[in-house]
């Protein structure tokens, strides 16, 4: 914790799942610069980004998100992610503030191409949540293994276990956890 400074962890605001989500579902498997190169086509077919709805996204052809980059099956996630918004089961970032974190999990991963991995990093980083413990994410089970000084990366049943002492502040050790990674690289 000394070598790495104080916790930088923040909310983002205002937050807009649907925006948000849609944008994770283009990034995913993608390198940062191929990925930003794509979302940014994507958006260029919206005249006014910035109000990117749902009823948008289904009113454009696939060929037209094909034709920016997406493959299909991100497109047909895509278009679940504006189906799913509309029925309801994405709701709005205000009403976000007041579900329990596993009901977010619960809701969103209900959608095509989203898991429980990306609902995590949301939590933390877009809705500042101070208790999430990604055990799946491969940064945290190695800072976990590197802090400790263990010679093999702990399953995820031990590091749930060992995350409850870390109870209710398990996004900052996860936050911790990363930048063991960084300062051993």
């Amino acid at each position: 914790m000394e070598r790495a400074g104080s916790c930088r962890l923040e909310a983002r605001a205002p937050y807009h799942p649907f925006r948000a989500l849609m944008r994770s579902i283009v990034y995913q498997q993608l390198s940062g610069k191929a990925a930003g190169t794509i979302y940014g086509r994507v958006l260029d077919l919206f005249p006014e980004e910035e109000c990117l709805e749902p009823e948008q996204v289904l009113a454009l052809p696939d060929e037209a998100f094909r034709g920016a980059g997406m493959s299909r099956a991100k497109v047909a996630a895509v278009k679940d992610l504006a189906e799913k918004t509309l029925e309801g089961a994405v709701p709005s970032g205000q009403r976000l503030n007041g579900m329990p974190d596993d009901e977010i999990i619960s809701r969103f991963t209900r959608v095509r191409g989203v898991g429980e991995w990306t609902v995590q990093m949301m939590l933390i980083f877009d809705l500042g949540r101070a208790d999430v413990l990604p055990v799946k994410d491969l940064g945290v089970r190695k800072g976990f293994m590197l802090t400790y000084g263990l010679n093999d990366l702990p399953d995820h049943a031990e590091l749930l276990e060992h995350g409850e002492i870390w109870r209710p502040y398990r996004s900052v050790a996860s936050w911790y956890l990363w930048r063991a990674v960084e300062l051993d690289g």
